[in-house]
């Protein structure tokens, strides 16, 4: 499906200079029985109407009621096409419909309603910036998530069923980093809030098309599991931060095994409906920003870094608290975080890379009393008695924090672990019925003055919690240069019942890599 090539050639087509009548682009189109004449088809049009210096887009249903019956479901603003960017209208329109109908994830301090009017300069640079074979790949995302509303929400069951079967099936890998350059375009331009509005517009699409075929409504079969990461991921350097974006639906993300557990993939599914619809609706945001220095000297160059902040948040998604009943607080936490920075594979100008936090070396007290009682009177034997009592304290925090080395990548590790017995949450299975067993319990875990969540289910490291600086020695040729710099970051969510009684658990995980740019210049520090 390319709809942005058939468009962009429209001023130059001798069609549409010949012809009264409109011009078609076939989106979807599906045949339920042998005759030609039931064909139900989803089109783009574009019309002139009557002015051949402009044109106006529209999406059409054809056949769905009888055969010769069509249904027009939207009308776009009119495109001047002797203007120099003609179709901004279109892609403007398309994008604020998108941020306008945005779910929402938790009690937000902006939004959506608060947003106003996209501007169109940052979408006009966007298109501008890049060729028109990136902006294609662009355009059929943002084009997708507007027929998403359109076919799902505004049309006959069975128009909803050909989008999630010849529309969105097809095109899956649009939805992954693929496009990751031109979005982190578009969204550095925009800026955040957008991003989120539209990013939860994603995520709320991919949960429905995962729930469908889940449920074997026709999509196991068509579609496998896709073998990337649905979501996005870029990052990029900005004031003297490397900053790593991260978005994914949970329920795209893999299975991870647990302890006691042979076949990742032969997990249960949970038994309650509604609880299975309130983990599907949800999205993982994740965030991670760390500062760098360069510092020139004699003989090399050395580059400190250390972690920011690391925000991780997941998120529901959908339109009132109504949507999961009983289960609408339940939600997966977060419980190992890895994040690595370093030099590109196979690079030669690193001298060496130095860790700036040990291993733990857990300090315990140790009180030790004894109390010797005797008495020496006329017995033949003098009487003697001894005691002794031992007490032992040892501080244990949440979450545990490591820094490794693998070849030249300093390595960030947080692992979530029960601050009463010192076992690792994601290793732990809890007892069926969601109960308390051995002091582990993770239950109304968003509440209470030691819970390791905020109150929204999010996540939040700053710099003091991380561990000090890592530091990589390079040669002093490298001056001048600007060098590529890999951040990555794997998070690993775990279920267990929190206000809900349920037997339910699981493990999932995802991960992203991302290159940065490192400027080796004099003048820039």
């Amino acid at each position: 499906m390319d709809p942005w090539s058939w468009i962009s050639e429209l001023p130059n087509s001798d069609e549409w200079n010949s012809s009264d009548s409109p011009l078609v682009f076939q989106l979807a189109s599906f045949n339920p029985g042998r005759d030609k004449r039931s064909t139900r088809s989803i089109q783009l049009r574009a019309s002139n109407t009557g002015d051949p210096d402009s044109v106006t887009f529209s999406v059409c249903l054809v056949g769905f009621e009888s055969a010769d019956t069509e249904k027009t479901l939207w009308v776009s603003e009119t495109c001047p096409l002797s203007s120099e960017n003609p179709f901004l209208p279109l892609v403007l329109q398309i994008l604020q419909d998108i941020v306008s109908r945005s779910p929402t994830a938790h009690d937000s301090t902006c939004p959506r309603s608060q947003l106003q009017q996209l501007k169109p300069e940052p979408v006009s640079w966007t298109m501008d910036s890049h060729s028109p074979e990136s902006f294609s790949g662009f355009f059929n995302i943002i084009f997708l998530m507007r027929l998403f509303w359109l076919c799902v929400f505004d049309a006959p069951s069975e128009a909803g069923f050909l989008y999630f079967h010849h529309l969105l099936a097809p095109n899956l890998d649009s939805f992954t980093s693929k496009h990751g350059h031109i979005l982190r375009t578009f969204f550095v331009s925009v800026g955040v809030d957008v991003e989120l509005c539209f990013m939860r517009t994603l995520g709320y699409i991919l949960a429905k098309w995962l729930i469908l075929r889940e449920v074997g409504v026709g999509l196991q079969t068509l579609t496998p599991v896709p073998p990337y990461n649905l979501g996005f991921s870029y990052a990029l350097e900005s004031h003297g931060l490397w900053v790593l974006k991260g978005y994914s639906p949970v329920w795209g993300m893999r299975h991870a095994q647990v302890s006691g557990q042979k076949d990742p993939c032969s997990l249960a599914e949970p038994k309650e409906p509604i609880l299975r619809y309130a983990l599907a609706h949800q999205l993982l945001e994740a965030l991670v920003q760390l500062e760098y220095t360069i510092k020139f000297t004699d003989g090399f160059i050395l580059v400190n870094a250390h972690v920011d902040n690391i925000r991780i948040h997941v998120g529901r998604l959908g339109f009132g608290r109504q949507e999961g009943g009983d289960f609408a607080d339940e939600r997966h936490f977060p419980s190992r975080i890895r994040v690595w920075v370093g030099p590109e594979v196979g690079s030669t100008f690193v001298g060496s890379v130095s860790l700036g936090r040990s291993t733990d070396n857990v300090e315990r007290e140790i009180e030790l009393q004894r109390v010797l009682k005797g008495s020496f009177g006329k017995r033949k034997a003098p009487k003697v008695k001894a005691t002794a009592r031992t007490a032992m304290r040892t501080k244990m925090k949440n979450w545990r924090w490591d820094q490794d080395a693998e070849g030249n990548s300093a390595v960030f590790d947080a692992v979530l672990c029960d601050n009463t017995t010192g076992i690792e949450v994601a290793t732990w299975r809890p007892p069926v019925g969601g109960g308390q067993q051995d002091g582990n319990n993770f239950r109304k875990r968003y509440s209470g003055a030691s819970r390791a969540f905020t109150k929204s289910g999010g996540l939040v490291f700053a710099g003091d919690e991380c561990g000090d600086e890592v530091a990589w020695r390079l040669s002093k040729e490298m001056e001048g240069s600007v060098l590529k710099w890999r951040v990555g970051c794997q998070v690993c969510l775990t279920y267990w019942p929190s206000e809900g009684r349920s037997s339910y658990f699981e493990n999932r995980c995802v991960e992203w890599c991302e290159e940065v740019d490192l400027p080796l210049i004099v003048g820039k520090w």
